[in-house]
């Protein structure tokens, strides 16, 4: 499928259907991988994706993009570490870590992170530890929120903390 008619017919179908159900569509992509051809659509909502709304969608895509040569369909959230790539995705991040990757150095360096401060149709400027750096969108390969697990090793998942109706793994297994 030709990346123009990707974004000229398959997006708009996307579109409409993400708009009936309320949900925002964050990019529609056509990857080509060992298996095959993956047609991934990403969509998310205030209050996040699940897996009962993916379904949802992905039954009322599926007939409208049939007609299009890929393998596998697949449905999902971007997840927290969402791409950065369009206004309303800069604007959301304004203020936020960021973690930039680029086609070429600059001052010697692929991969910069710092606080998004500004952003424009063409460009984008980073506070880093060395200072403002401006940087054109065209030259990034991934521009994406810094995603920090500081203190996620500290996460207690004994039996106490288990939700009613969970099971352990000793009563699963019966203890042994």
């Amino acid at each position: 499928m030709p990346k123009a008619e990707l974004t000229q017919v398959v997006w708009p179908r996307c579109q409409k259907v993400a708009d009936q159900l309320g949900f925002e569509l964050v990019d529609v992509c056509l990857d080509r991988e060992n298996t095959g051809k993956y047609l991934r659509i990403y969509l998310d909502r205030p209050e996040g994706m699940d897996l009962d709304s993916c379904e949802k969608y992905h039954r009322a895509i599926q007939p409208l993009v049939e007609d299009y040569d890929y393998d596998f369909l697949e449905v999902s959230s971007p997840g927290l570490d969402r791409p950065i790539k369009r206004d309303r995705d800069f604007e959301r991040a304004i203020g936020e870590e960021v973690e930039v990757h680029l086609y070429r150095p600059v001052e010697d360096s692929r991969e910069w992170t710092g606080t998004l401060v500004d952003f424009d149709r063409d460009r984008f400027t980073v506070s880093t530890q060395r200072g403002d750096m401006v940087f054109e969108r065209k030259a990034c390969s991934l521009i994406k929120p810094l995603v920090d697990m500081t203190g996620v090793e500290e996460v207690d998942l004994s039996e106490e903390d288990l939700s009613e109706g969970e099971l352990s793994v000793d009563e699963t297994d019966g203890g042994q």
